[in-house]
């Protein structure tokens, strides 16, 4: 085993093992309430808002940063359990601290210590970028509910409580718009229009990508992923794997390429990379069902948002500069690796050869990230 070679397994066991965030349940349900969330697809949401609300942040925020802290802040529910804000648990920061030890000292070093520490200011929520961040985790929930077609009560009681008296209340200094909003649809009223409630509109309509499952299954094979937590495992990805990239990559920009990417999904659904024998992924009807997709759902936001964001989408769909191949590259990783980790996963349920998939894969992830294919490439061959 090369150097290289023991650095990118400690960075994939870091990986995999994050995979086990989208088995964690929250105390929150889908705003179509058909089930629970969990703290993956929690993470994906709360990581867009930042990038949708990046104008409300306080000055010196660094909203890149802040995307990251948030894609970070709940793995340690992997060992220590969601908590739920409005029980106590006086020995969850223990529970906590305990788990960011030993989740980030999996990764190298450089980046163990980087990383925890990023966890590290967002717990103690005193910088700029961390009180962003913090706003952010604090004003979703609540909108989690007040945005569902019908709230449960219970729900509705506890989002209640926490803007009275509780860690959303301070809500009305730190993003009154946020506040403003939030009381009044709890009084049952309509937001007037304005570029906030546009926004809402839009991060409404991204929770339905919760529901958009996909051929992969998680990496302990007990179901199908979804989108939203897909999304939010290949931002980590970005994260983790930035030490991989060439010249002309932006680690930031790839991230919010991904936290973007799938949002097509929830008109179009996932179309499986080798079904119909590799071509349904570049059929022409579904690329323009995915481009139809885009103008609707980036058309919910303020103009000028909305344009940003779907431009963003557009460069990553054409695969043309530094970054958007390195996020194509990480697109087709990490299903790799969940095969890989579940047995074979969707190689076995397609009946892919290893030729197959170093045409449809191989190829792409070379593009954008030369150094990491043959590391993973060893590793997908004794399935074949």
């Amino acid at each position: 085993m090369t150097q290289s070679d023991a650095h990118l397994d400690a960075q994939f066991a870091f990986l995999n093992e994050a995979d086990r965030l989208k088995s964690v349940l929250r105390a929150n349900c889908l705003m179509d309430g058909s089930r629970d969330e969990n703290s993956a697809e929690h993470s994906w949401h709360v990581a867009l808002w930042a990038l949708v609300f990046a104008d409300a942040a306080p000055a010196g925020s660094d909203i890149a940063r802040a995307i990251s802290m948030l894609l970070l802040h709940d793995l340690v529910e992997i060992d220590a359990g969601d908590h739920p804000i409005h029980l106590p648990n006086p020995g969850q920061a223990l529970a906590e601290e305990k788990a960011a030890n030993r989740l980030f000292g999996l990764l190298p070093s450089r980046a163990s210590a980087r990383l925890h520490q990023l966890w590290l200011e967002f717990e103690a929520g005193k910088t700029a970028t961390a009180r962003y961040a913090k706003a952010i985790d604090h004003a979703q929930p609540l909108f989690q509910v007040l945005c569902a077609d019908t709230p449960r009560t219970d729900h509705l009681d506890i989002v209640r409580q926490n803007l009275a008296t509780g860690r959303a209340s301070d809500l009305a200094t730190r993003w009154p718009a946020a506040h403003a909003a939030a009381t009044t649809l709890l009084a049952g009223k309509p937001l007037p229009p304005s570029d906030f409630t546009q926004s809402l509109a839009f991060l409404a309509e991204a929770d339905a990508l919760k529901s958009v499952n996909r051929a992969t299954t998680l990496c302990d094979g007990s179901r199908r992923e979804n989108s939203a937590e897909h999304s939010w495992h290949l931002a980590l990805y970005a994260l983790i794997l930035s030490d991989q990239v060439g010249a002309g990559v932006n680690i930031p920009q790839v991230i919010e390429m991904l936290l973007l990417h799938d949002l097509v999904e929830i008109d179009v659904g996932d179309v499986p990379l080798h079904s119909a024998n590799g071509t349904a992924h570049s059929a022409d009807a579904i690329l323009a069902a995915e481009a139809q997709a885009a103008v609707r759902i980036f058309g919910l936001l303020p103009n000028s948002l909305g344009n940003k964001l779907h431009t963003l989408w557009q460069e990553f769909e054409a695969n043309l500069t530094p970054s958007a191949r390195f996020a194509k590259s990480l697109d087709r990783v990490q299903p790799v690796m969940q095969n890989i980790q579940s047995g074979g996963g969707t190689w076995i349920e397609y009946s892919v050869t290893f030729v197959q998939l170093e045409t449809r894969v191989g190829s792409k992830v070379a593009n954008g990230a030369p150094l990491l294919w043959p590391y993973v490439r060893t590793r997908c061959q004794p399935f074949f």
